[in-house]
């Protein structure tokens, strides 16, 4: 295995089923790897802006309200809305920790597919990354 960049149509990619022998496949690998780097980028922008509606969520006046109402209900009332809160921020906690690991998933799969020094692989990466930045960023402002 060559330890430099080529420009080559002859590869083989993250698993032994995805060997690439002709121009038409390599084609095809640099789309497949450049919309995993837009999809990349998407789940970065989809995380920050669930992790804002989840903050935002817990810090309205809604809730200091229910703070407030909390400290006046009797005992029962109060552990059973703690425990709904306590519930609501398991499952966004929980939906987090799956995009999270889903993002880290697909960045390790477009690392080691640079790290297959095929130069076709790297640009599709590269463009699929900017293109990616371009397309979902402005997204992180509409809120």
């Amino acid at each position: 295995m060559a330890m430099h960049f080529v420009f080559s149509d002859k590869v083989m990619l993250l698993f032994d089923f995805w060997s690439v022998h002709s121009p038409t496949g390599m084609a095809l690998s640099v789309l497949v790897v450049l919309l995993l780097a837009i999809l990349y980028e998407g789940i970065k922008v989809g995380k920050a802006k669930l992790l804002y509606h989840t903050l935002a969520k817990l810090h309205t006046p809604a809730s200091q309200d229910l703070i407030l109402a909390r400290e006046q209900d009797s005992a029962d009332s109060d552990s059973l809305s703690l425990s709904r809160t306590s519930f609501r921020w398991f499952l966004c906690h929980l939906g987090q920790s799956l995009v999270h690991v889903i993002q880290v998933v697909i960045g390790y799969f477009i690392m080691l597919a640079v790290m297959s020094y095929n130069a076709w692989i790297f640009l599709g990466v590269v463009l699929g990354s900017a293109v990616g930045y371009y397309l979902v960023y402005p997204l992180l402002g509409k809120v």
